[in-house]
């Protein structure tokens, strides 16, 4: 959420943010919403203070004198006029959150122009993808024992698409990788956290997957849970309503969840195999930090997030992502894709960003400076990393001539072997 303030002082500047971006909004509505609230609001502090005057005068009166008498009818007419109008302002507060919550974030002044991913700009590019593949590299799915090993089908019997089974060694691989980057970010500062896999409407509003991403996620209508699409949902809202220490920032952590998407309307030979399904699992890395460093906070998210592709020996590069394709609550945002030499394209493994105070704004999250007022930190989140599509570059990239698939080092410690094969 924009600070009302600003907007109303930049609406300019605003304006032209909001069109770099894809979203449509009136802001017109807004700044009518912002004018009745403050108006509301206003007619309030001049009824509470004629109310408290009024008070003042009847305390200094004799009691049952006929001034006093006056006076306790003219006080019950002016509380009920307080009353009035602040019931007037709880609702003005309400129209103006509902209209202010439609506003995107502003891109910031480093993100390039553009309107499709078509825009985005590669910043980076590490290892040389076509010396780096196996020879004997094909897409995941076509590789002889996939079926037995990642099983769709019993997985659509029992849930539906998108919901695969990982059986055996294809299990332990998995959690190779979810411990490999639960330890890394560790020994990278951030704390874990093991989080709820349900949300509720609240916390989802406050990361800004509502009012804006309610068909990607699943809702459990009887409790009004929404299950989560990622881990920064909850773990950002560890912190909701709180004020946190100046001298504590930045504040790191790290969870790994289960995630959930309907991914809605998506179909095609992009999403064949693990490029895309309804379940997966991913490590989240998250920071608060002080508003002065976020973008230096921002840089160095990126930086834990490509070391793991690099331990991994897999060839990525980085994207800039241009203002018509970032995110509603982003302010900047990286993708970083790993090469798959099967498919012999690049598949999205992590997203880095910074939400400036966009989602501390909504979520009620602040710092405490030394000297001043509360201020709201600012929120980053990274994927560290996603693992169905890293795991597809695994197979892929490390394919043998044998059909074995070579593990990379840094995974064989919890493992326990240098190879996969069924």
């Amino acid at each position: 959420m924009l600070d009302p303030k600003f907007l109303r002082e930049n609406i300019e500047l605003v304006r032209r943010g909001v069109a770099r971006k894809k979203f449509q909004v009136d802001l017109d509505a807004v700044l009518a919403a912002d004018e009745a609230r403050r108006h509301a609001v206003a007619e309030f502090e001049v009824a509470r203070s004629a109310q408290n005057a009024a008070n003042k005068e009847m305390a200094a009166l004799p009691k049952g004198s006929p001034e006093f008498q006056a006076k306790v009818v003219e006080m019950k007419a002016a509380s009920a006029q307080v009353k009035e109008l602040e019931k007037k302002v709880a609702e003005a507060e309400e129209r103006m959150k509902a209209v202010a919550l439609s506003v995107p974030n502003i891109p910031h002044d480093s993100v390039p122009a553009g309107r499709t991913e078509a825009d985005n700009q590669v910043v980076l590019e590490w290892g040389d993808h076509s010396k780096l593949i196996s020879p004997a590299a094909k897409p995941h799915w076509d590789i002889a024992w996939f079926s037995k090993a990642i099983d769709f089908e019993r997985g659509v019997k029992v849930t539906g698409a998108g919901f695969p089974f990982y059986v055996g060694d294809m299990a332990r691989l998995v959690r190779a990788l979810i411990q490999y980057f639960l330890e890394e970010a560790g020994a990278s500062g951030y704390t874990e956290v093991h989080a709820p896999l349900l949300v509720n409407a609240a916390s989802a509003t406050a990361t800004g997957q509502l009012p804006d991403k309610e068909g990607q996620m699943y809702h459990a209508q009887t409790d009004d849970f929404y299950l989560i699409p990622t881990a920064e949902v909850p773990v950002t809202n560890f912190f909701r309503d709180e004020i946190l220490d100046e001298a504590a920032l930045p504040v790191k952590r790290a969870g790994y969840t289960p995630c959930f998407r309907r991914e809605a309307g998506s179909w095609g030979a992009h999403v064949r195999g693990l490029n895309r399904l309804h379940q997966f699992d991913k490590v989240e890395l998250v920071k608060w930090v002080h508003p002065d460093k976020s973008f230096d906070e921002l840089e160095s998210l990126r930086g834990d997030a490509e070391r793991l592709l690099q331990k991994l020996e897999l060839p990525y590069r980085v994207l800039l992502i241009c203002a018509g394709d970032i995110g509603f609550s982003h302010s900047k945002q990286y993708d970083l894709e790993v090469w798959a030499g099967g498919q012999k394209r690049w598949l999205e493994v992590s997203s880095c960003s910074n939400f400036t105070d966009f989602q501390a704004r909504r979520a009620g999250i602040r710092f405490r400076p030394k000297d001043g007022k509360p201020e709201f930190v600012h929120t980053l989140n990274g994927s560290g990393l996603g693992l169905p599509r890293v795991l597809a570059a695994i197979l892929e990239n490390n394919l043998q001539p044998d059909g074995t698939v070579r593990v990379p080092a840094a995974l064989r410690r919890w493992y326990g072997k240098d190879t996969l094969s069924f």
